[in-house]
């Protein structure tokens, strides 16, 4: 498995949110050039997030984005999950229950099970607080 660009601009997106959550609305061009990102690669992504309620604009010329609700209710994985799809790093997984025809005599399939939860176990653990502390210890610009 492996996080797309989308999938890591997102998340450093809603961090950088995260961190200015006591100021005003995020300019989404602020966001942009504290990132280094392009500002129409960020356009389409903070759509994505806006229709799922991740996040919440305000127009006019003080306007910008904000979250939705508080930094701590985000997981790394509700964040990943939205943009990336099913995380799970092998197809068979994608169905519950299971219903790959080799289930009963497939040897991997255990170990594709460990990774598929070690992975949730991660990702499911941090949220957006957890990475703003981090980011607030740490000395200088931040990078994900």
């Amino acid at each position: 498995m492996k996080i797309s660009t989308k999938g890591r601009y997102a998340l450093r997106l809603m961090l950088d949110l995260a961190l200015h959550e006591n100021q005003d609305p995020v300019p989404l061009k602020d966001v942009a050039a504290r990132q280094d990102i392009s500002l129409k690669y960020l356009e389409q992504i903070i759509s994505i997030l806006q229709k799922a309620g991740f996040v919440r604009s305000l127009r006019g010329p003080q306007g910008g984005y904000y979250l939705a609700k508080a930094p701590a209710d985000y997981t790394v994985g509700s964040i990943l999950r939205l943009i990336e799809g099913d995380l799970c790093p092998v197809a068979c997984l994608e169905d519950t229950p299971n219903k790959c025809p080799r289930k009963e005599t497939c040897v991997t399939l255990r170990l594709w099970t460990e990774l598929d939860e070690a992975i949730k176990g991660v990702i499911d653990k941090y949220t957006l607080a957890d990475l703003s502390n981090w980011a607030r210890e740490g000395v200088g610009d931040y990078i994900i």
